[in-house]
Protein backbone atom coordinates (compact mmCIF):
# COMPACT_ATOMS: atom_id res chain seq x y z
CA UNK A 1 0.00 0.00 0.00
CA UNK A 2 1.22 3.69 -0.53
CA UNK A 3 0.29 7.23 -0.12
CA UNK A 4 0.28 9.50 -2.88
CA UNK A 5 0.02 13.52 -2.74
CA UNK A 6 -3.91 13.78 -2.82
CA UNK A 7 -4.76 11.28 0.13
CA UNK A 8 -1.89 13.25 2.42
CA UNK A 9 -3.69 16.17 1.35
CA UNK A 10 -7.37 14.46 2.50
CA UNK A 11 -5.53 13.28 5.96
CA UNK A 12 -3.93 16.60 6.66
CA UNK A 13 -7.84 18.01 5.94
CA UNK A 14 -9.72 15.71 8.75
CA UNK A 15 -6.51 16.30 10.93
CA UNK A 16 -7.30 20.40 10.21
CA UNK A 17 -3.31 20.69 9.43
CA UNK A 18 -2.35 23.50 7.13
CA UNK A 19 0.21 21.85 4.90
CA UNK A 20 2.69 23.46 2.31
CA UNK A 21 3.16 22.24 -0.51
CA UNK A 22 6.69 20.86 0.47
CA UNK A 23 5.56 19.70 3.39
CA UNK A 24 3.35 17.51 1.59
CA UNK A 25 6.07 16.71 -0.43
CA UNK A 26 8.02 15.25 2.50
CA UNK A 27 4.89 13.47 4.52
CA UNK A 28 4.51 11.33 1.15
CA UNK A 29 7.75 9.28 1.63
CA UNK A 30 7.66 9.71 5.28
CA UNK A 31 4.13 7.79 5.50
CA UNK A 32 4.93 5.09 2.82
CA UNK A 33 8.44 4.10 5.16
CA UNK A 34 5.90 3.77 7.85
CA UNK A 35 3.37 2.04 6.56
CA UNK A 36 6.31 0.12 4.84
CA UNK A 37 7.32 -0.88 8.32
CA UNK A 38 3.60 -1.86 9.05
CA UNK A 39 3.32 -3.97 6.85
CA UNK A 40 6.54 -5.88 7.24
CA UNK A 41 4.91 -6.22 11.23
CA UNK A 42 2.02 -8.10 9.46
CA UNK A 43 4.61 -11.15 7.99
CA UNK A 44 5.78 -11.72 11.11
CA UNK A 45 4.39 -15.53 12.31
CA UNK A 46 2.89 -14.75 15.54
CA UNK A 47 0.87 -17.92 16.15
CA UNK A 48 0.83 -19.32 19.42
CA UNK A 49 2.09 -16.15 21.26
CA UNK A 50 -0.19 -15.18 23.77
CA UNK A 51 -1.01 -11.15 23.32
CA UNK A 52 0.46 -9.38 26.55
CA UNK A 53 0.24 -5.92 27.77
CA UNK A 54 4.13 -5.44 28.82
CA UNK A 55 7.37 -7.85 28.66
CA UNK A 56 7.48 -8.60 31.69
CA UNK A 57 5.31 -10.01 34.53
CA UNK A 58 3.75 -7.39 36.85
CA UNK A 59 1.52 -7.83 39.58
CA UNK A 60 -0.82 -4.85 40.74
CA UNK A 61 0.29 -4.37 44.29
CA UNK A 62 -3.26 -3.31 46.33
CA UNK A 63 -2.94 -1.36 49.08
CA UNK A 64 -6.32 -1.97 51.84
CA UNK A 65 -8.89 0.95 51.40
CA UNK A 66 -8.72 2.24 54.51
CA UNK A 67 -10.49 6.00 55.62
CA UNK A 68 -7.42 7.77 57.09
CA UNK A 69 -9.20 11.24 57.89
CA UNK A 70 -12.77 12.04 57.17
CA UNK A 71 -15.78 14.26 59.01
CA UNK A 72 -14.71 17.05 57.39
CA UNK A 73 -17.54 18.16 55.66
CA UNK A 74 -17.96 21.37 57.88
CA UNK A 75 -14.39 22.40 57.86
CA UNK A 76 -14.51 22.06 53.83
CA UNK A 77 -17.85 23.82 53.30
CA UNK A 78 -17.00 26.96 55.22
CA UNK A 79 -14.34 27.25 52.34
CA UNK A 80 -17.77 27.48 49.80
CA UNK A 81 -19.23 30.78 48.42
CA UNK A 82 -22.65 29.47 49.12
CA UNK A 83 -23.59 26.21 51.05
CA UNK A 84 -26.66 24.51 51.31
CA UNK A 85 -28.13 21.39 53.16
CA UNK A 86 -23.88 20.63 53.56
CA UNK A 87 -23.16 20.59 49.67
CA UNK A 88 -21.62 22.75 47.78
CA UNK A 89 -24.28 25.08 46.13
CA UNK A 90 -24.00 26.37 42.22
CA UNK A 91 -25.90 28.35 40.27
CA UNK A 92 -28.08 26.94 37.98
CA UNK A 93 -26.51 26.54 34.32
CA UNK A 94 -29.33 24.98 32.25
CA UNK A 95 -32.55 26.70 31.93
Amino acid sequence: MSVNESQVRHVAKLARLALSDAEIDKMVPELNNILGWVEQLGEVDTDGVEPLTAVIDLKLRLRDDIVTDGDLRDAVLLNAPDAQHGFFAVPKVIE
